[in-house]
């Protein structure tokens, strides 16, 4: 049996969380490091465990780098990472074969310049969600599945030190008294993390990875998510200005969609997006990133969303878009709309095109402005175009299964028309069978449409066509 092996048998680990006073700080990654190496709470691990053997050369390895290094340069740190790592096996008589030194050493490598335990996972393509429920249960989504993976980390201390790796560079902070947080990641993974108190099992993490070649219009249809008939009536719309809305659950792939939609913006428009973690990958060039902002540590300084949708109007945008609205920024959204900006885009949660119109209303309702019903409903009816539903199906893949206009007002009522809607015709082996086919009905807004210069063929409404 070889060392590391019967080291890892061996492991002893006691979970300990750090004091919330050490979250927060702005240093560098390598000092902060460092800093803990000499700070940390004191752990006890077994003598002879592969923890120990792991966290004694980690602790020689910091000790000695030089801690004004620019961490940034990532091949010329590993490469100084990797002489100093292979001076002290030899130095300490550290015997180990080759798989066994390597792979200590990337274990060590992902501590320093990555997010140690998570670094393989985030570096694999085919995963699009990863789950860290406390130090030992971690899960991950692959083609829409989710699966426990052997990965663990050492204690809960450690996770801890990773979600603060993640959200220091961001301003942002995590503690006791601030026990979740949203961020990101350099690549644009959107980041939720959650600690005790609050969270039961120990501190957890949600990863919603970016691909790093953001899906094509190709893959879309390929995947079977949308048809081309959809997406050049989608296409349509978005090039003549329509207001439009992304409506779905979570996990459904609303913010791809809205990406891909974004990518149809005409280059010669001012873009303003607004997020509250920045993670839209748009192509122009002319594009302005908002993100807002929590309260820091004394309660001040925090910018919502709405406010950045308001300053937003004086910022000359040609299209505005927000990430998601949530809360009482749907009213300052819907405001823009009516005013003269039009094409403007948003992503909603909910469960149908319906419950998204009753959803808007409701925030509408939470900015306190005391609007009667019929007045808001007016507002909703008049601001948005079009409704894109998605779903995520029970086989795991994400569909569009309604487009729908908001054709107007009939008494307090807002009036919708289906223009595609998903027929699913069975499952085959575990698989979602069925088709976004055209209702046959013409929007109301095609006069629009026209004006702009574009005519869509009555084929990509199903008219003149026998249902395939």
């Amino acid at each position: 049996m070889s060392l590391l092996k019967r080291l890892e048998q061996g492991q002893g680990k006691t979970p300990s969380l750090p004091p919330s006073g050490e979250k927060g700080k702005g240093s560098s990654r390598l000092s902060s490091l460092q800093a803990r190496r000499v700070n940390a709470p004191a752990t006890t691990p077994q003598a002879g465990t592969y923890f120990d053997l792991k966290t004694r050369v980690q602790n020689r390895l910091l000790a000695e780098l030089d801690p004004s290094m620019d961490i940034s340069k990532t091949d010329e740190v590993r490469r100084t990472i990797q002489e100093l790592f292979e001076q002290i096996l030899s130095e300490e008589n550290i015997v180990l074969s080759r798989p066994e030194r390597a792979r200590l050493f990337e274990q060590i490598a992902a501590e320093i310049l990555g997010f140690g335990p998570l670094q393989p996972l985030l570096e694999d393509e085919t995963i699009t969600e990863i789950m860290v429920n406390g130090a030992k249960n971690v899960y991950i989504e692959r083609n829409g599945k989710i699966h426990r993976v052997p990965v663990t980390f050492e204690n809960d201390e450690h996770v801890m030190r990773i979600i603060d790796r993640i959200v220091a560079p961001l301003g942002r902070r995590i503690d006791e008294a601030s026990p979740y947080v949203d961020a990101r990641l350099p690549d644009g993974s959107r980041v939720n993390a959650v600690i005790p108190p609050i969270s039961l099992v120990g501190p957890t993490l949600t990863i919603r990875k970016f691909a790093k070649n953001p899906i094509t219009v190709e893959q879309l249809i390929q995947f079977g998510s949308i048809t081309p008939e959809a997406l050049q009536f989608l296409k349509a719309c978005v090039e003549a200005r329509l207001n439009i809305i992304i409506s779905g659950g979570t996990g459904s792939g609303k913010t791809t969609l809205l990406n891909i939609l974004s990518g149809f913006i005409p280059p010669d428009e001012r873009i303003i997006t607004i997020e509250n973690a920045a993670e839209l990958q748009l192509r122009q060039e002319h594009v302005v990133s908002l993100e807002s902002r929590p309260p820091n540590i004394e309660g001040r300084g925090e910018i919502t969303i709405r406010a950045l949708v308001i300053n937003s109007l004086r910022m000359r945008p040609d299209r505005i878009i927000v990430g998601e609205v949530r809360d009482e920024a749907a009213l300052d959204m819907l405001q823009a709309m009516n005013t003269g900006h039009d094409g403007s885009m948003t992503t909603l949660h909910s469960n149908s095109p319906r419950d998204t119109l009753a959803r808007l209303e409701t925030m509408v309702m939470m900015a306190g402005m005391e609007l009667p019903s019929r007045a808001i409903r007016e507002q909703i009816a008049s601001a948005i175009d079009l409704i894109v539903h998605q779903e995520r199906m029970r086989d795991g893949t994400r569909k569009v299964v309604q487009i729908s206009e908001v054709s107007g007002m009939e008494g307090d009522v807002i009036t919708m028309m289906d223009i595609f809607a998903f027929e699913q015709t069975g499952i085959e082996n575990g698989k979602v069978i069925g088709r976004l086919r055209p209702t046959g009905l013409r929007p109301k807004f095609m006069d629009k449409i026209e004006a702009a210069g574009i005519h869509l063929p009555p084929s990509v409404f199903g008219i003149g066509e026998r249902r395939r």
